[in-house]
């Protein structure tokens, strides 16, 4: 009787173990899914030409911009989401055309947020900023991408726009990688307690592989071996300062994920936050180089 008591007790223990496992497995399942299926529209859409990047990147804009939103009704700002919503789809769209376009639709929505708060008695300030910061933080930090795709044409231009991005992609999960590993020295404990040194210094070798596969291609005059590790390490640099900038937002408000939109990743805003400031970065350390 002891012994089957002692079986009895050893396997009601191993139970929670092993549903634990099993519901491990079935997350990184369902993670790996929305993760693949995300990168493959994203590739897809700047593989096929220069409007369906725009069209992508302004869902995304416009998707990132609602969950940022979302969060400042949370700390307590009352954001006009019409007008910030429209001109986060606008910026992408309108990098399809000249520079001056652009830079319309950044007075234009000046403008409007301008004649709303004159109009309404009961907007502050603080509402005013937090409208006008959504649209240029997502929609026009976001159209670098665009601006990078219709800068060369064809199969380069694809490339090098799938490249800009996958060089982010890849030194988030280097960087992760690394840091779970070795990581022992926190960059951010205050703000993002999980980010080390070491991780970061492996999110630059994974970027690094990205350009120098760039460079390999011989596709690009101009990017040459020692633009390419430049290139290399400040994209890194700034996908992680994009990084840290979110992971500051929401821990000011509150909050885990910036929304719930793909299961095992958070929100777009999640996935989108290195590509904010790393791509733009990118653009113009491309043009500065003559390589665009």
């Amino acid at each position: 009787m002891e012994q089957n008591g002692s079986e009895d007790t050893k396997a009601n223990a191993g139970a929670p173990t092993e549903q634990k496992a099993r519901k491990s497995l079935s997350g990184l399942a369902v993670r790996t899914a929305y993760g693949l299926g995300y990168a493959a529209i994203f590739i897809g859409c700047l593989a096929l030409g220069r409007y369906t990047t725009a069209i992508w990147v302004a869902i995304m804009s416009v998707l990132c911009c609602f969950e940022f939103y979302r969060m400042m009704r949370r700390d307590g700002k009352v954001p006009n989401e019409q007008l910030g919503l429209v001109a986060a789809a606008l910026f992408p769209i309108s990098a399809l055309l000249r520079g001056e376009v652009e830079i319309g639709v950044m007075f234009l929505l000046m403008l409007a947020v301008g004649l709303w708060y004159v109009w309404s008695p009961r907007t502050r300030l603080a509402d005013v900023a937090v409208t006008f910061f959504g649209p240029v933080y997502t929609g026009f930090m976001l159209s670098a991408i665009v601006l990078t795709r219709v800068s060369m044409e064809g199969f380069p231009g694809a490339l090098l726009s799938v490249g800009v991005c996958a060089s982010l992609w890849v030194s988030d999960s280097f960087a992760y990688l690394v840091g779970s590993r070795f990581g022992k020295h926190k960059m951010a404990p205050k703000i993002s307690p999980h980010k080390s040194w070491e991780g970061f210094v492996g999110g630059i070798v994974g970027s690094a592989l990205i350009w120098l596969i760039l460079y390999a291609t011989h596709l690009y005059a101009g990017l040459s071996l020692p633009i390419a590790f430049v290139c290399s390490v400040i994209v890194s640099i700034m996908g992680v300062f994009g990084d840290l900038i979110e992971s500051r937002i929401k821990r000011g408000v509150g909050v885990k994920d910036s929304g719930n939109l793909m299961p095992g990743h958070g929100g777009m805003l999640d996935r989108s936050d290195s590509l904010i400031f790393g791509c733009l970065t990118a653009h113009l350390l491309l043009v500065l180089g003559g390589i665009l």
